[in-house]
C-alpha cells in the first residue's frame, strides 16, 4: 500500500472522462482494503459494497426456474461481481459481458481487479468491447436466457446521453427480442424509477422490483439499490 493508504492501480483517459482504479485502506477500519472506481471524477463503485450486484444475478437465475445450460448477456463489467455470481451457478453455460470501456476490460488481464484470477480462469466467460444498448437496439444475432444490465447510475441518471431510448417502451421492446422464451431482463439502479417500471409493465407480462439495502460503511448510513426484473 502506498503512502497515505491509497494506491492508484490505473488512471486512464476515456471518451467519458478520466477513469481511475484505486486501492486504499479505510481510515475508519484499519486493515480493510477496498478497490474503487471513479469516472470523470465521480465515484462509481467499490468492492466494499457488492450485495446488489450479486443479487442481480441470483434473482435473475431464480426467476428463470430450474433450466440449465443458460446463456447470459451482461451489460457492464464493473468490478466483475455480477459475472462472478453468475459463474458460481452450474446452470450457467455461457456469460458474455459487453463493456464499453476497453480500459476496464484490460484490468482483468493485468490482474488489477479483486476477482481477476477467478474471472480469467473460467472458460465460460467472454468479455468484449462494445455498446450493449446499441446491441440490444439492433436485430438479435442469438437469443439469451438472461440479460443483466449494470451500466448507468439509474434509468434517470445515466452516464451518457445515448442510452435514454433503452429505458422507454420502444427500447425495451427491442431488447425483448434478444430474450429466449422465458428469458429474464434485469437492470441495476441505485434508485427507484416509476417511469421505468411503467415502461416495463407496458412491454413485459411479469415485472418484479427488489430493493437491496446495505450499510454504506463509507458514510455510515443505510443505502438501498433498486433492481428491476421483467419476463415476457
Amino acid at each position: 500500500m502506498k503512502p497515505h493508504g491509497i494506491e492508484i492501480l490505473a488512471h486512464e483517459p476515456t471518451d467519458l472522462g478520466p477513469l481511475c482504479l484505486r486501492r486504499r485502506e479505510m481510515l475508519s477500519e484499519p486493515g480493510t482494503i477496498v478497490t474503487e472506481v471513479t469516472l470523470d471524477h465521480q465515484f462509481l463503485m467499490s468492492s466494499l459494497h457488492t450485495d446488489s450486484e450479486r443479487v442481480l444475478a441470483t434473482i435473475g437465475l431464480e426467476m428463470h426456474g430450474d433450466a440449465a445450460g443458460l446463456d447470459v448477456l451482461v451489460g457492464g463489467l464493473g468490478l466483475g461481481y455480477t459475472a462472478h455470481a453468475l459463474l458460481g451457478s452450474d446452470r450457467v453455460a455461457r456469460v458474455e459481458v459487453v463493456e464499453y470501456l476497453p480500459q476496464v476490460i484490460g484490468w482483468i488481464g493485468r490482474g488489477l481487479l479483486p476477482l481477476s484470477d477467478a474471472l480469467a480462469a473460467d472458460p465460460r466467460l467472454g468479455v468484449a468491447r462494445g455498446d450493449v444498448y446499441a446491441r440490444l437496439g439492433s436485430a438479435p444475432a442469438r437469443a439469451h436466457d438472461l440479460i443483466l444490465i449494470d451500466v448507468d447510475h439509474s434509468p434517470d441518471d445515466r452516464l451518457a446521453g445515448g442510452q435514454a431510448s433503452f429505458y422507454g417502451a420502444r427500447g425495451l421492446r427491442a431488447a425483448r427480442e434478444h430474450l429466449a422464451p422465458g428469458g429474464v431482463l434485469g437492470v441495476w439502479s441505485y434508485a427507484e424509477s416509476s417511469p421505468f417500471v411503467d415502461a416495463l409493465h407496458e412491454v413485459f407480462g411479469e415485472v418484479r422490483v427488489e430493493g437491496v439495502t446495505h450499510r454504506n460503511r463509507h458514510v455510515d448510513e443505510d443505502c438501498t439499490d433498486g433492481l428491476f426484473f421483467a419476463r415476457a
